[in-house]
């Protein structure tokens, strides 16, 4: 460990010189450097400290995964943690325990209500197949997590709604669950998530009352394990709880659940989890009563006449999907919680339907299903929370032919049991694309009106979504200083990503499409062949870049964080 931490040190200090030379560069996540954070003040806060730090850049979490008493690196009394800088060009700071955030993933929900279910092994082939990276269990089936050992594959397992009320009432029987469900597992299989029940309010409410309990006693039961760093507990909730989720800005929580849901929110917060959300705008929709056209719920384009904007805020909203999780969050904030992450933990649409469920085709299964896994891989998030990453399970693996109810309930799967795919479907970050964009530029138009041209760029540095770091002053694409080539860059980073899901190159008439790559010097426009894209790492919240200081951490007995921005010396 001590000569990790000088080879840290040396190339720290290669890298400072490099920068020192060379000004900041952009870097892979093969040379993100590792920061060494004084954690010893956190000793007092239990095993998660999760301190709001007020910061010069910019708000930013600090969450340490480790357990102070028995992790890190011990010198002098004093408890030192490795743990990666990741920074948005913005400037906000991002730590994530000992990993890096590496973006948004689409994974896929796996059900059991199939009458010939393949075996583990050939589930385990289609998942490898198709590179699927995450998984989530409905139960925690022994066969599938034995399959998942040593495949990297990510799995959420279930605790399953009849096992939810004896959990929440028995501590001793949330420690047996983790106990054979996960600590038997981990850490050959990557478990890191257990999802208590499904819809649990409004599927089992007499439930409602332990699952709080259930999801405590099984955090306990990981703490126990020291698998709490690991594993996160959280519970999928129906948007049936947020009762007009439109327009997202006033949407709140069916108050019946208020409390319910403060202790649940609290739990979340607490324990540096995240929100798990059923998202179906396919529900949206033909419950809707055609309020909403169907190229809003399917990630179309919608005309420039079915603009859906939220009154309140002025967010324009080119999916339900984005409504939907934008909704979440501002329910979460009228019980005043912030910094919560909402995970989709099931979305889709279902192949086939009955005589009056003329919307469930295989055609819009995978128009919803492709538009959808491009939606969360372009890594931004819904209106109000840009910067934070929708990752998404796709509902689901196969069809369930056992499920009771409607035939489309029986057909929202993507593949056959045989491993053949029911339609055109890549779940490869490698083989998505944004649009037929390549070799195509969106650029403002020589003689744009600049009112028009400056409304145009604050709307697409704003509300749609373009990261417009690049032109902020002194970065590299600042000069020439001109509103002609920041509304460029801005219009054409949007029309790269957003194309795909209905962005177009409008902006009111300001701009136009073009062959010519606008790139220049060091300024590198989105889509130009000239980009260096080999081995960068981009999470969802921006590029990464390096910063010059290791931040040295304190906490004050009112729990109060602070970062001394210095290079803290560990004796050796």
């Amino acid at each position: 460990m001590a000569q990790m931490i000088k080879d840290i040190f040396a190339k720290w200090d290669t890298m400072i010189e490099e920068i020192e030379k060379n000004g900041v560069e952009r870097l892979s996540t093969g040379d993100l450097p590792l920061a060494i954070l004084d954690l010893h003040a956190l000793q007092d806060l239990g095993p998660v400290a999760v301190v709001t730090i007020p910061l010069p850049l910019g708000e930013g979490i600090i969450q340490d995964r480790f357990h102070p008493k028995t992790e890190g690196i011990i010198e002098n009394g004093r408890t030192y943690f490795l743990l990666p800088i990741v920074a948005q060009e913005a400037g906000v700071l991002k730590t994530d325990g000992i990993q890096t955030d590496r973006g948004a993933f689409v994974g896929i929900n796996i059900g059991t209500d199939v009458t010939n279910l393949p075996a583990a092994t050939d589930v385990l082939a289609i998942l490898k197949a198709h590179q699927i990276t995450h998984l989530r269990l409905f139960n925690a089936d022994r066969h599938m997590l034995n399959a998942l050992a040593n495949t990297g594959i990510e799995v959420m397992v279930g605790v399953t709604n009849e096992e939810v009320l004896g959990i929440g009432q028995s501590p001793s029987a949330a420690a047996a669950w983790i106990n054979k469900n996960v600590a038997a597992y981990v850490p050959a299989t990557n478990v890191t998530a257990i999802a208590v029940g499904s819809e649990v309010l409004t599927s089992i409410p007499n439930a409602a009352a332990v699952l709080v309990s259930a999801m405590n006693y099984l955090h306990h039961a990981l703490v126990a394990s020291n698998l709490n760093f690991q594993v996160k507990v959280s519970s999928p909730q129906s948007m049936d709880i947020i009762p007009r989720p439109f327009p997202p800005s006033t949407a709140t929580f069916n108050s019946t659940w208020n409390s319910t849901m403060y202790q649940f929110l609290q739990f979340l917060k607490n324990t540096g989890s995240f929100y798990m959300l059923n998202a179906y705008p396919y529900y949206g929709y033909t419950t809707g009563n055609g309020i909403f056209p169907i190229d809003y719920a399917l990630f179309r384009p919608l005309s420039s006449v079915k603009q859906i904007v939220d009154p309140n805020t002025l967010f324009h909203y080119t999916s339900m999907f984005d409504a939907m999780v934008d909704a979440t969050y501002y329910s979460m904030e009228a019980l005043n919680f912030s910094g919560i992450p909402v995970l989709v933990t099931e979305s889709g649409w279902p192949g086939l339907g009955g005589a009056n469920e003329p919307d469930a085709t295989m055609e819009n299964a995978e128009t919803y299903n492709n538009n959808l896994i491009r939606r969360v891989l372009n890594g931004s998030g819904p209106p109000s929370q840009l910067t934070i990453p929708i990752s998404t399970y796709i509902y689901e693996l196969f069809n369930e032919d056992k499920r009771p109810g409607p035939i489309s309930e029986k057909n929202w799967g993507v593949f056959f049991t045989n491993g053949t795919a029911m339609y055109s479907l890549s779940f490869s970050t490698s083989d998505q694309i944004t649009g037929n964009s390549s070799g195509m530029f969106c650029v403002a138009k020589q003689d744009a009106d600049p009112t028009k041209l400056e409304a145009g760029l604050d709307w697409a540095c704003g509300q749609g979504q373009a990261n417009c770091n690049a032109i902020q002053d002194g970065q590299r694409c600042y000069e020439p200083d001109t509103l002609q080539n920041h509304a460029s860059y801005a219009y054409n980073d949007y029309f790269h990503k957003m194309q795909s899901v209905g962005g177009t190159c409008d902006f009111g008439g300001t701009a136009t499409t073009t062959t010519v790559d606008p790139s220049h010097n060091s300024c590198v426009f989105t889509g130009s062949s000239n980009a260096n894209t080999s081995g960068v790492f981009t999470p969802a919240f921006g590029p990464v870049v390096f910063k010059t200081q290791i931040y040295h951490c304190n906490v004050d007995s009112a729990r109060n964080g602070s970062l001394e921005f210095e290079k803290v010396g560990i004796p050796l």
